[in-house]
């Protein structure tokens, strides 16, 4: 009957137009009694035989019937009833049966709701502003939690060491562990006559290590320290703060972007900065397995770990698949720049970034991240290695680095796999496997071209490492038992996970990732049958494992977890992001969402459900927090402590009175830090893991603990021109927790002394331990 109306409208509309109007504007008075003006509906083109006005009034009213259809569905189907019952009544007339009085009432009277296409909507100004606002406010909060650290880091450490009432060589010596060493260099360009003279004195030092010749850049990673140094002269900073206290400021503030980075991480993926508030408590709480700035300031990794923790944050907002082109840009600029200082800064950088690459790939490989976006990322990686590469002057572990032989295979098997995304589930799960192992035997073998072509032998030892630390061989050599034996490559202990699970971390982390990893588990799914990538995800989707930055971090730390699992030193990679994770995962209304949603709630709606506890969560979270911890954070800084080691201050002031110019000193790579940093003098080997000439140095001066002859002892001193041989009394008596760790005993195991004299070795050395001191 539709089209039969709507031609007899079209040929008697100029009858019709009138009659219309009038009891149309009738009927919106009579259901609705609003202005006739709000329920208008957009005008259809092409009526004719009417003015433009008539048309929308006969079109608005057609539009008002099929709306008011639609909400008497809604309300229980009263209103279809209705009209089907008027339809049958007209059909009985027609077919001239008598029909019984019906009292008739009004449609949808006291029921008038708003349509969604009638709702007001906020104008664009509006939505500006709001967003600027929370934007401003989360940026405030961001900046002001990473102030508040720093600040916090520097009044813990002035009551720790005491810092500002020490003398210049006490200050130095609170650099423990050797690290110390870089804040040498740091001095010797502050005292350079010109900054250009002290990088060239640093590229040819012959006044570190005895009988060579380095490249002290190079070799140490001194980018930092230049940088610093370089800051202090330009600013003008003479006569305003003391060289130790800028370096050591420079450090502070790094720490405060580190944690406002993962401020912003949270904050990007969970939506609210109460995540990034939460995320930043928990990694202060956490500090002893966070950080290590508490008691080694100049180390390599909290000047380098800043900058990852940028190069993450940028990642995270460069995945979103809901951001403008302007955002993209912005956050892939981020990238580029924070990968290039990141890898410059650290000589362990790419390997790193190598754990990161591979959460990349398993990504790429199951088609949860659009194929531009990794090919701009294989870009920013190439581009910062081969700048590194030139700026650490042709560094040729960055060609051999496992990363490189990624990013190359990765490259390869992708040129030669061009259909991996297409076909059915069967014929897709054959080409991720033929595609592992083609990226898998690539990168292998490419590994294996560069280490033939170029000689490069650094990664020798730690191959080895690797085989004794899994079990697949053994060995007597000193230098792989030195490794074995250190507190950072060992397994955690319970104690790790006890203060994990105190602080409440570790259980919200797993009930996190649990729910992250089904839900990317069912877009793997997804993926593998055909359905394409949602661009837009509204929150009653209940599809937390949909968003790309979301399953990247659910790698990210599950690949970061297993290393932490394996050598307790990495936990400092890996704890931080937990902080993070979990506290995006609390805070997040998907999160929840998509758990209501596996549980097929009735009775409350998921997505309320959802709203009220990434609210109510968190807050109990912080009260407890707040309630437990801030008093001992508190009492840290009112608290006085003391470090102070009078034998180490004796020594190194008796160095520069009495000792030499010309003195060349031996001992342990620790002390030997130590003593260039407070003197200057010219050592015999220095703290170094990841040289293994140096390695082998200090291999051979420890023998004066071994069970050696004295002529050998002098020999071994003399190649290395050594005047003076400290021995160290907690070497001596070194009473190592691990069993087989004293340097003794590894010494003894090395030169085949143990099995033949183990009780007269203990005794030999004592002795010798005891003339030494004497």
């Amino acid at each position: 009957m539709r089209p039969c109306l709507q031609s007899i409208r079209l040929t008697v509309c100029p009858v019709l137009c009138a009659v219309e109007m009038t009891d149309l504007r009738h009927r919106k008075e009579q259901v609705c009694q609003e202005p006739e003006k709000v329920l208008r509906t957009d005008v259809e083109e092409g009526k004719p035989g009417c003015s433009s006005e008539l048309q929308d009034k006969l079109i608005g009213g057609d539009q008002i019937n099929e709306e008011q259809k639609q909400l008497g569905s809604e309300d229980g189907g009263s209103t279809s009833k209705a009209m089907g019952q008027e339809e049958t009544e007209k059909e009985e007339e027609e077919a001239g049966e008598p029909k019984a009085p019906v009292a008739k009432t009004p449609r949808n009277l006291g029921k008038c709701k708003w349509s969604h296409s009638h709702m007001p909507y906020p104008t664009p100004a509006a939505v500006l502003v709001q967003h600027l606002v929370k934007l401003f406010f989360g940026c405030l909060a961001a900046v002001t939690c990473g102030m508040m650290y720093a600040v916090y880091l520097s009044t813990y450490h002035e009551r720790k060491f005491w810092f500002s009432s020490r003398q210049e060589i006490e200050r130095e010596i609170t650099f423990q562990g050797g690290n110390g060493l870089y804040y040498f260099y740091y001095k010797h360009m502050l005292a350079a006559s010109s900054f250009e003279k002290g990088i060239y004195e640093l590229m040819r030092d012959n006044r570190t290590i005895s009988a060579q010749t380095i490249n002290a850049v190079e070799q140490l990673s001194l980018y930092p320290e230049l940088i610093t140094s370089f800051l202090y002269r330009v600013t003008g900073s003479q006569d305003v703060i003391e060289p130790v206290y800028f370096y050591i400021g420079v450090v502070f503030g790094l720490q405060a972007l580190y944690v406002t980075a993962l401020f912003v991480s949270s904050w990007v993926m969970s939506g609210t900065w109460v995540a990034g508030m939460l995320a930043v408590a928990w990694y202060i709480i956490n500090r002893p397995d966070t950080t290590k700035v508490d008691y080694a300031i100049p180390l390599r990794d909290n000047w380098a770990l800043p900058y990852f923790s940028c190069q993450v944050a940028a990642l995270t907002g460069f995945l979103r698949n809901n951001i403008s082109s302007s955002t993209e840009m912005f956050c892939y600029l981020l990238l580029s720049a924070f990968t290039f200082t990141f890898i410059l800064i650290w000589e362990h950088s790419h390997y790193i970034l190598f754990v990161q690459s591979l959460a990349l790939f398993l990504l790429d490989c199951f088609d949860l991240v659009q194929p531009r976006k990794m090919a701009d990322i294989h870009k920013v990686y190439l581009c910062s290695i081969f700048l590194a590469y030139m700026l650490q002057f042709q560094n040729l572990s960055l060609l051999s680095s496992p990363l490189l032989s990624l990013l190359v295979s990765c490259m390869l098997a992708r040129y030669l796999q061009q259909n991996m995304k297409v076909g059915r589930v069967v014929a897709r799960l054959m080409k991720i496997l033929l595609h592992f192992y083609l990226v898998f035997t690539i990168g292998i073998t490419f590994s294996y071209l560069v280490k033939k072509i170029i000689p490069v032998n650094e990664s020798d030892h730690i191959l080895k490492f690797l085989e004794v630390k899994f079990g697949l061989n053994s060995t007597t050599d000193f230098v792989t038992n030195l490794l074995l034996c250190q507190e950072g490559f060992q397994s955690p202990g319970q104690d790790f996970f006890l203060r994990l699970t105190q602080a409440s971390v570790l259980p919200f982390y797993l009930l996190v990732l649990l729910v992250c990893l089904l839900s990317t588990l069912q877009a793997i799914c997804r993926r593998l049958s055909g359905e394409q990538i949602k661009s837009k995800l509204r929150l009653d989707d209940g599809m937390i494992g949909e968003q790309p930055e979301v399953i990247y971090h659910v790698f990210h730390t599950l690949l970061f977890g297993a290393l932490a699992m394996l050598f307790v030193g990495t936990k400092y990679l890996w704890t931080p992001y937990v902080c993070m994770f979990t506290a995006f995962g609390v805070c997040s209304p998907e999160l929840w969402v998509t758990v209501f949603k596996w549980l097929k709630l009735k009775s409350v709606h998921p997505v309320v459900l959802g709203l009220i506890l990434s609210t109510a969560v968190p807050t109990i979270i912080g009260f407890s927090l707040w309630r437990e911890y801030f008093p001992r954070l508190i009492s840290e800084l009112s608290e006085l402590q003391e470090f102070y080691d009078p034998d180490k201050v004796e020594l190194m002031n008796w160095i520069k009175t009495q000792a030499p110019m010309a003195a060349v000193f031996a001992g342990s790579p620790q002390l030997m830090g130590a003593v260039k940093l407070c003197s200057g003098w010219t050592v015999t080997s220095l703290p170094l893991y990841t040289d293994i000439n140096l390695l082998r140095r200090s291999e051979n001066i420890y023998q004066v603990y071994a069970m050696r002859s004295a002529e050998d002892i002098y020999k071994i001193l003399m190649s290395y021109k050594a005047s003076h041989v400290i021995i160290e009394e907690a070497i001596c008596n070194e009473m190592n927790p691990m069993k087989g760790c004293r340097i003794k005993d590894l010494l003894d195991i090395a030169n085949s002394h143990v099995s033949l004299l183990r009780k007269s070795v203990s005794l030999r050395e004592c002795l010798y331990c005891r003339e030494a001191e004497n």
